[in-house]
This record gives structure tokens, C-alpha cells and sequence, in this order.
């Protein structure tokens, strides 16, 4: 098992990861189709995109759960 304290870093990799197979996969698709070389050209393409995912990820979850937490309503009743 992977040591609770990397389970930031183990967050961030899986999030870049999907995030970037699933958009990747469209864009490559909406771009050229399904053609023979559509399969190849996705990995390409995500594998490029999650090099810049994962840090991208890994830098502003922290923030964004600070500004999540600023948007969302403390305990009590709902309005």
C-alpha cells in the first residue's frame, strides 16, 4: 500500500490522468475521426497533455478547495 502522507500526489495523478485520457480522446476524435492511426495519435496526444496535467493538478487542487470552501455554505440549514 502507498503511505497516506503521498495520498495528495496519488490524487493528483489519477485526476490528471482521467481527466486528460478523456479530453484528449474527444479532441483527437472531433479533430480527425476514427481512422486507422486514431488510437495512436489519442496516446500521443494524452501523454503530451498529462505531462502538463499533473503538475497542473498537483499545483492548484489547493487552492481551488480554498475557493471551494469560500463558495460553499457552512453547516446550517439549507436555503
Amino acid at each position: 500500500m502507498i503511505p497516506k502522507k503521498f495520498e495528495p500526489l496519488l490524487f493528483s495523478l489519477i485526476l490528471s490522468g482521467m481527466m486528460s485520457l478523456l479530453v484528449s480522446g474527444v479532441t483527437t476524435w472531433r479533430v480527425g475521426g476514427l481512422h486507422p492511426a486514431f488510437l495512436q495519435q489519442w496516446l500521443q496526444a494524452w501523454l503530451t497533455a498529462w505531462t502538463l496535467a499533473f503538475p497542473a493538478v498537483t499545483v492548484l487542487a489547493p487552492a481551488t478547495r480554498r475557493l471551494v470552501a469560500l463558495l460553499v455554505a457552512k453547516d446550517g440549514p439549507a436555503r
